[in-house]
């Protein structure tokens, strides 16, 4: 069979033995019943877990609604709208709400990103503030030793709304639910104590219950205290598809559910070699974004194999410090010891590489030089034909091959790993 993977602005294509070609992995199709705004209106009027919003708050309460910050695909223009007429038609004033957007590790709004992330309506009529790590409130320390600090806006309000969306994470299991307080709201403290779990096994993506990660997170909720979830799933092309609303871990599962229908994929078994694209441009634009696909395909390698990553990377890597971590590296498992002891945006994803390096062979395909990509643990390719035939010479003609022409978004899973 021939396949065609995207490949910058063009295509990457490999003959795969019928015999060999264990699955390819797509989307599931599915017929959404409400979009957009629709959906985030039926999402507030069927809580799950809670009574409705707006029998929830009272008037003269302050009000923190905690949402993403830019480098997050949450459509919060879309959503906030109609949180905010829920909340006035409660009798909540204008000036009890206040929008802080989680920055988590990441770098301040100038007052333009702030305007067009919660829309002009929003920015209009309620206060619309970064949160700030360095003015928090602590609250305890969980199980795992993680700091519950909390900026000062959140903390001292007397009801504390969530927004988010969620997708796979590829160490948290999914984003959204009590992810907006811990890291979104966190001190780089705190950040550090829970993102140094990233290293254990069970922190992968599509997993809850057991994954470290996830469950600091949830306690760190729990201790601070959380009284309504938004949450949304976005298809691929980033439109709201469905919307849950109410409890923060039971409406949280629910979208959970909802995004395993869409994008996990199961597979009868783990392959020798794995053939993974983000899809073309503009998602493989670097090695940082084309790291999603990676991070996906080691679910559907076997230890030992090969997985073959499809990615022009014209850009390079993407971040500089995501080249920092991996250039200066004396071995893949050294970023794996590092992240442990320091965690730092950039050098996380360079961290999650050198765990998928210490089980399978990954060569790549890119426009990169090669012997820069060597230098970076990995083995350059000219082309994925000629990766894939050496790869079959590698492990024989028996071997097994799993194909992900859109690996940032689908999440193969075992049978038996389910």
């Amino acid at each position: 069979m021939k396949l065609e993977f995207g490949y910058g602005k063009g295509m990457q294509a490999v003959n795969i033995p019928d015999e060999n070609l264990l699955a390819v992995l797509e989307s599931n199709e599915m017929t959404h019943r409400r979009q957009g705004e629709e959906a985030v209106r039926h999402g507030l009027s069927n809580p799950i877990g809670t009574g409705k919003l707006c029998e929830m708050v009272r008037p003269g309460q302050k009000v923190a609604i905690v949402t993403s910050d830019i480098s997050r695909p949450l459509p919060s223009y879309m959503v906030l709208p109609v949180l905010l007429d829920e909340l006035y038609g409660a009798g909540v004033a204008r000036e009890d709400i206040t929008v802080v957007l989680a920055l988590g590790s990441h770098r301040n709004h100038t007052e333009e990103e702030r305007r067009r992330l919660v829309g002009e309506r929003c920015y209009r009529e309620v206060e619309v503030v970064d949160s700030d790590p360095e003015d928090c409130i602590h609250f305890g320390i969980t199980k795992r030793g993680t700091p519950v600090d909390i900026t000062r806006k959140v903390a001292e309000s007397d009801f504390r709304i969530c927004l988010g969306n969620i997708e796979f994470h590829y160490f948290a299991g999914y984003s959204g639910g009590a992810k907006a307080i811990m890291p979104g709201v966190s001190t780089p403290a705190a950040i550090q104590a829970n993102h140094r779990l990233m290293v254990k096994e069970e922190a992968c993506a599509g997993k809850m219950e057991g994954n470290p990660v996830r469950e600091d997170i949830e306690e760190a909720g729990e201790i601070f205290g959380i009284d309504f979830i938004v949450n949304v799933v976005l298809d691929e092309h980033k439109q709201i598809v469905f919307c849950v609303a109410g409890d923060v871990k039971e409406a949280h599962r629910a979208g959970c559910r909802y995004l395993d229908r869409m994008y996990r994929k199961e597979i009868p078994a783990r392959a020798d070699i794995v053939l993974v694209s983000q899809g073309g441009a503009p998602k493989d634009a670097n090695l940082y974004q084309t790291q999603k696909a990676l991070d996906n395909a080691k679910h559907a390698v076997k230890k030992g194999g090969t997985i073959i990553l499809m990615g022009a990377c014209e850009e390079g890597l993407g971040s500089q410090v995501f080249e920092e971590w991996l250039v200066t590296a004396p071995t893949a498992h050294s970023m794996v010891e590092r992240i442990g002891k320091e965690f730092e945006l950039g050098g996380h994803k360079a961290a999650a590489m050198g765990i998928v390096m210490e089980n399978a062979r990954i060569d790549l395909v890119s426009e990169m030089d090669p012997q820069f990509v060597k230098s970076i643990f990995m083995n350059p390719a000219p082309s994925a034909q000629a990766a894939f035939d050496q790869a079959m010479e590698r492990h024989g003609p028996g071997a097994a091959v799993i194909a992900m022409p859109f690996g940032g978004s689908t999440l193969p899973m075992a049978a038996y790993e389910t």
